[in-house]
């Protein structure tokens, strides 16, 4: 076998196992957003306390993404990977069995301690696996896998939690009997933990292959970090993905308590749907963001989709039941390709030290921790409509990022008028 066909198999391999891995961050991440009116009224908190949950998962990003690029370094990846599945299975498995504010907050805080080694790990693999000139493409392609399991959860979510009184004998009726019968909901770490077993034994025995890495994907020391650090480039990128996914998550984790709070649908139900059909729509949003990155520079796409999710916002803010049920469905239809677009954006703005930027840019993923966090406090001051609004602002800069945004490489596109 050639040195080519040994890496076209190692190609494959490895962008199938980056796509498993985000379907599980996913599916294990974006359930908060369906859960989180429950958590609310299972320990009987306030809008400030509800902010502090996702604050605790996200906040960790801020605190392991840099550590984690240097852990790559020193252990490589498998070892992260293994050692990022046991302790979620750990975490999972603990909570369930003693639910609390307490416990939920410092599992939260590990899982995303988990995340944010994982993500750090996976993004240049995609990107050294991919090409770089393709990686907007690969990266949009992950963001489907993570809305495709974001869309699923909520359905599990629903299955785990409804009909409690009933269908003792069934999967969802066996969890419960080792949960509170008051906080069904406890049941689906039961399920997380096992995943991340499953996926601890796959990645612990499947036949690996080591991803060389170029010396400008490796983490780097600390003088890569200062080096980085000192452009304001980077400081920039950081604030944009700072920012979209704070957006994100502003809107996933206050969607179904703004339903309640303002239109009076149930949140197991209704609400559970519309964080679903979020992420269906996100998922949907990729597929067609595959398409048009291949005819559409990648800046303009960022200008365009930004722009049209401003106004799906407010719309989804000020309108009726009728409007706000198909509109927070919408603003996921629209920012499905901004996480992508920034994270390439930025990787291909810099020549050098590529694995230290990665690890600076996942530390922008605390914006999920912040913005949420923001909306509850604002939240208690206002009201929740009023708060919401406060997302415009993110949004804003992200708009501005495919005005200022200079690539050193610009995403590969299909050129439609080829003369004949």
């Amino acid at each position: 076998m050639t040195n080519q066909d040994k890496a076209t198999k190692r190609f494959y391999h490895i962008i199938l196992l980056v796509m498993l891995v985000f379907f599980v961050i996913s599916f294990i991440t974006n359930i908060l957003n369906s859960i989180i009116v429950d958590v609310k009224q299972s320990f009987d908190l306030s809008l400030t306390l509800t902010g502090l949950l996702p604050f605790s998962f996200f906040i960790a990003y801020g605190v392991m993404s840099i550590p984690a690029g240097f852990l790559s370094e020193k252990y490589g990846n498998k070892t992260l990977l293994v050692a990022s599945f046991f302790v979620m299975t750990l975490a999972s498995f603990l909570f369930a069995i003693n639910p609390s504010y307490i416990t939920f907050t410092i599992t939260l805080f590990s899982l995303g301690c988990c995340m944010a080694v994982l993500q750090v790990v996976i993004n240049p693999m995609l990107r050294v696996a991919g090409g770089e000139e393709h990686f907007a493409f690969n990266s949009v392609l992950a963001q489907l896998v993570f809305g495709l399991a974001s869309f699923a959860s909520p359905y599990l979510y629903k299955y785990l939690v409804s009909d409690v009184s009933s269908n003792s004998q069934s999967v969802a009726g066996l969890l419960r009997d080792f949960v509170p019968s008051d906080l069904p909901w406890v049941s689906l770490y039961f399920v997380f933990s096992f995943i991340a077993l499953i996926m601890l034994i796959v990645v612990l025995f499947i036949k690996y292959p080591q991803v060389e890495k170029n010396e400008d994907e490796r983490a780097g020391d600390k003088s890569s970090y200062m080096s980085l650090l000192k452009n304001k480039w980077t400081i920039l990128y950081f604030l944009g993905i700072f920012c979209y996914v704070g957006t994100e998550q502003g809107i996933g984790s206050w969607i179904s308590q703004f339903l309640l709070e303002y239109h009076n649908v149930d949140a197991q139900t209704i609400g559970a749907d519309t964080v679903s059909y979020f992420w269906a729509m996100l998922t949907i949003g990729c597929l067609l963001g595959l398409l048009l990155l291949k005819v559409m520079d990648s800046r303009k796409l960022l200008i365009l989709a930004t722009a049209i999710t401003i106004v799906t916002v407010i719309v989804a803010i000020t309108g009726s039941l009728n409007v706000a049920l198909i509109a927070f469905p919408l603003i996921g239809f629209f920012i499905s390709v901004m996480w992508s677009i920034i994270f390439s954006l930025a990787l291909n703005s810099v020549t050098s030290h590529h694995g230290s930027l990665s690890g600076i840019l996942c530390t922008g993923i605390a914006g999920g921790a912040i913005v949420p966090f923001i909306v509850g406090w604002l939240g208690e001051l206002i009201s929740l409509r009023a708060a919401l609004f406060f997302l415009i602002i993110p949004l804003l800069f992200i708009l501005s990022i495919g005005f200022w945004a200079k690539p050193l490489v610009n995403n590969k596109t299909i050129n439609l008028k080829k003369s004949n």
